[in-house]
């Protein structure tokens, strides 16, 4: 094997260099020194764009996806105030204002935990709460009564749902909330609640759910919701463990039809915009869940999509830690108007 030291290798690059003599440069020449480093230049940004994607990639990849412990440990900054709604311990709703004057646009969030109290709830959603926040948005993040708490589950708290929101309404102009601007967030059973409240102007007068005029919310983001009561009952039941009548109540003569007022599925159209974002390896609400949910939506009139986060867990889909967050934070943005290159609020 022969050495080929630092003479060999600058003879070798002197060679190659000459070959570009006959266009009329010199290897020793300032204007053929000042040519190949501009011609470099693009190609060294291409190489270092490259290589971070690739970083990025790679750790996306490698992440592995969340698990309910590591839901259940996720915690965010205090709420700037709360609020009660009702005389129930979980009757109230926390508020997270941005820095700045105002009006802010608002997301209100809505937990999940299969409708019960044993698998965390409100707590779990300050971080991402404190997320958006430091985006300049407004949360209005709604604890509810469950299946196992005194007056929760059907109608209980269906009736938690219209009163955090009328107490939202009222506080609006004190706290500087653009109510036009905004979109409800919810996961797993909170999925299936924001996606009832899209429908709410559709109950029926006859039920004792119906709201003359409650505040219309247009923009729907569900993540790893389970909103379609009547089709997923098996699916609720196997992720869950939770039954129709706990969720919809029982049939009686005056209310044959327990999904009429309870099932999202049932109050379409309704004019909204529904985003249903779902992990890639969700066990809970897998990918077809949302699939279906939008075939339905679109074909009854209403405007649905589905996006699908790589990677990602049905816990991955509500932490701002989670790889899958800037893809969650980027359709929550998009569902408010919030153009994707604005800078986070200081």
């Amino acid at each position: 094997m022969v050495a080929k030291g630092p003479d060999f290798n600058r003879a070798n690059r002197t060679a190659s260099l000459s070959a570009l003599a006959p266009l009329g440069y010199s290897v020793r020449s300032r204007p053929f020194h000042d040519l190949v480093i501009a011609a470099m230049r693009p190609l060294r940004t291409l190489l270092a764009v490259l290589f971070g994607a690739a970083l990025q990639l790679s750790a996306n990849a490698t992440a592995a996806p969340m698990k309910l412990d590591q839901y259940l440990a996720l915690s965010g900054p205090a709420p700037s105030a709360s609020f009660a709604y009702g005389p129930a311990p979980s009757q109230y709703a926390e508020l997270f204002l941005p820095t700045g004057k105002g009006p802010f646009p608002v997301a209100l969030l809505v937990h999940g935990g299969c409708w019960t109290r044993q698998f965390g709830g409100i707590t779990q959603l300050r971080n991402m709460a404190g997320a958006l926040a430091a985006r300049g948005i407004a949360v209005w993040n709604v604890e509810y009564r469950r299946v196992d708490e005194d007056g929760g589950g059907y109608p209980g708290m269906y009736h938690d749902m219209h009163a955090a929101l009328d107490t939202l309404a009222a506080q609006a102009p004190q706290q500087r909330l653009d109510l036009n601007r905004i979109v409800a967030v919810g996961h797993s059973a909170g999925g299936q609640l924001v996606q009832w409240i899209a429908g709410r102007a559709r109950i029926p007068h006859t039920s004792e759910l119906y709201r003359a005029t409650p505040l219309k919310v247009a923009r729907i983001v569900s993540l790893g919701g389970l909103a379609d009561l009547r089709n997923e009952a098996s699916l609720i039941k196997a992720s869950c463990g939770r039954e129709t009548a706990q969720l919809a109540g029982t049939p009686s003569q005056a209310r044959p039809d327990v999904f009429a007022d309870t099932n999202a599925a049932e109050l379409i159209p309704n004019g909204s915009r529904t985003w249903l974002v779902t992990g890639e390896l969700d066990t809970i609400a897998p990918p077809r869940v949302a699939h279906d949910f939008a075939r339905r939506a679109q074909a009854a009139g209403d405007q649905a999509e589905v996006v699908i986060l790589p990677g990602a867990s049905h816990y991955d889909e509500v932490a701002a830690t989670s790889p899958a967050w800037p893809q969650v934070l980027g359709v929550i943005e998009t569902a408010l108007g919030i153009p994707a290159d604005r800078p986070a609020a200081r």
